[in-house]
């Protein structure tokens, strides 16, 4: 009697050893690659690096950031796509991956990945340099009006969201101007300092560093309203150019990816969002917190590029 009692226990005590061991197991591989099409410094790039920064610590394991330029991003989509579903290798997603599918058809589209997690949504930013002459946004585009062809304007690639916006706030001033494209917010804000663009648009992660520098000065956020970090600042809308764009931030895998995997990444996100000293970071910078996991991510993917197909239509971008 006492050997089945203790034989018993010990059944129980290997059943209980493996569901903790199953509650702690490891994330699959010891390091894993974040891909973006973004230059250093640019938005994709900063957000990916502070995000993985914290999700170390959380998931136990090594991230490194690797900037994939070309095609708009396409070469990059492309790149991930080729990847092992591991959990080794991820793709920063933002609008552009879905407009350049739109409008350039590359061999892998964003439908070649698969969304796993929408993390933000981060507010474009108009802004030019500290010592421009132009104080407004109405300013600028009156220069613009009274001196056609001396205006130029930046933006990102030209399949992004901030290129899009930039056409808009044009048609919406009813200016011509110039919007130079470029592969990411760091090389566009080189042409903004050095006085080549009375414009630039990004986000605050990418701008912080020359705003606190002194270096830019903000004149439009392209929200629906006001943001609450910087309550001073107008929108587009308000000054009479009703101009909206939203812009998600996310990651996207390979297809095939275990469910246990992406299901690790969702926990981890949601835990990192918590963490007193981040939630100061992406709050500093007006990054809006919304962690969809897989399943939502997909319909909000699906759903932002039958959006995106709309405006396109109406822009007279696609037939």
């Amino acid at each position: 009697m006492k050997i089945k009692q203790v034989m018993a226990s010990f059944g129980l005590f290997l059943v209980a050893s493996s569901m903790t061991h199953a509650q702690q197991a490891p994330y699959p591989v010891a390091r894993v690659s974040l891909v973006t099409h973004s230059s250093p410094g640019g938005g994709t790039d900063v957000f990916l690096r502070d995000f993985s920064k914290q999700l170390s610590t959380v998931m136990k394991t090594s991230f490194s950031v690797e900037n994939v330029r070309g095609g708009s991003g396409a070469t990059a989509v492309a790149a991930v796509a080729k990847g092992a579903p591991d959990g080794s290798i991820f793709y920063g997603t933002t609008p552009t991956y879905i407009q350049t599918t739109l409008l350039s058809k590359p061999p892998v589209g964003y439908d070649g990945l698969d969304p796993m997690l929408i993390v933000f949504l981060d507010p474009e930013l108009i802004y030019t340099r500290a010592d421009s002459p132009h104080k407004t946004l109405a300013d600028v585009m009156a220069f613009a009006k009274a001196n056609p062809g001396k205006s130029r304007w930046g933006a990102s690639n030209p399949a992004s969201l901030e290129r899009i916006a930039m056409e808009k706030l044009a048609r919406a001033a009813g200016v011509k101007v110039p919007i130079v494209s470029h592969e990411g917010g760091a090389d566009q804000m080189i042409g903004v300092l050095n006085g080549t663009y009375d414009l630039g648009i990004g986000e605050m992660q990418e701008l912080q560093g020359q705003l606190e520098a002194g270096k830019i000065r903000l004149l439009a956020t392209l929200s629906e309203t006001r943001l609450q970090g910087l309550p001073k600042l107008p929108t587009a809308k308000e000054q009479g150019f009703n101009v909206v764009v939203r812009k998600f931030r996310g990651l996207a895998s390979p297809k095939g990816l275990p469910d246990s995997v992406a299901k690790a990444w969702e926990d981890a996100a949601r835990k990192v969002m918590e963490l007193p000293a981040y939630k100061a970071e992406y709050t500093r910078e007006n990054l809006t917190p919304m962690v969809l996991g897989r399943e939502a991510a997909r319909k909000f993917t699906t759903d932002f590029a039958a959006e995106t197909v709309t405006s396109f239509k109406e822009l007279g971008l696609l037939k």
